[in-house]
């Protein structure tokens, strides 16, 4: 019964440390050019990242631009501030990265399959590629940010 509770208990006290672990992406990060800033969050037991800043030099007549590029006609008239542009991420402990997710890139109007790794706290790595080829896609660097 002893050998049970501890156990238990260890089992309990790992699968938190792995959950801290990947909540670290969980924040706000400014984009590689630092004009935007896209809020992570966990939802429905994923990773998501959505564009909640961008600073007013990017404006166009006073309005943030909009999603002219998206390959939908119909939502090519929505504005990037608010738009949803990192989806389905999730945390593989043994990697130590967010993988199986996708980015939208608003200025191509392309999704990308896309994996996520933290240089240190405040550095977040992301890689955006295509057709299932890791090594060849394009990198960016996100800054840890305040809202």
């Amino acid at each position: 019964m002893k050998k049970i509770f501890i156990f238990l208990f260890l089992g309990i006290y790992t699968f938190s440390g792995m959950a801290q672990e990947a909540n670290k992406i969980v924040g706000i990060w400014w984009n590689d050019e630092k004009t935007t800033k896209i809020e992570v969050e966990k939802k429905d037991g994923k990773y998501i990242g959505t564009i909640v800043y961008m600073i007013p030099e990017k404006y166009e007549n006073g309005a943030p631009p909009k999603d002219d590029e998206n390959p939908d006609e119909s939502l090519r008239n929505r504005s990037i501030v608010g738009l949803q542009i990192l989806k389905g991420f999730e945390y593989d402990a043994k990697n130590k990265e967010w993988k199986a997710g996708s980015i939208y890139d608003p200025k191509s109007g392309k999704t990308y399959d896309c994996y996520g790794w933290l240089e240190n706290d405040d550095l977040l790595n992301l890689k955006g590629f295509v057709a299932g080829i890791r090594w060849i896609g394009k990198s960016s660097e996100w800054y840890r940010a305040t809202l």
